[in-house]
């Protein structure tokens, strides 16, 4: 898994589950994936827009987010 920051090709270590909530349910999950250098600018990003709900590691990604 390849963090989702542009031109960054370093191994994802967090996922930054979000949503966009004129567009998804509530209960709807879109996942960034992060390095640990961009996993704070990019959860910037969504929480600026409101669209960050939460970050967890690469590995308790929930089955259903995507």
């Amino acid at each position: 898994m390849i963090c989702s920051a542009k031109g960054c090709r370093q191994q994802a270590t967090w996922a930054l589950l979000w949503n966009n909530p004129k567009l998804h349910t509530t209960q709807r999950r879109k996942v960034w994936l992060g390095c640990d250098e961009h996993r704070v600018t990019l959860g910037d990003f969504l929480s600026m827009r409101g669209f960050l709900r939460e970050t967890v590691p690469v590995d308790a990604i929930p089955a259903d987010a995507g």
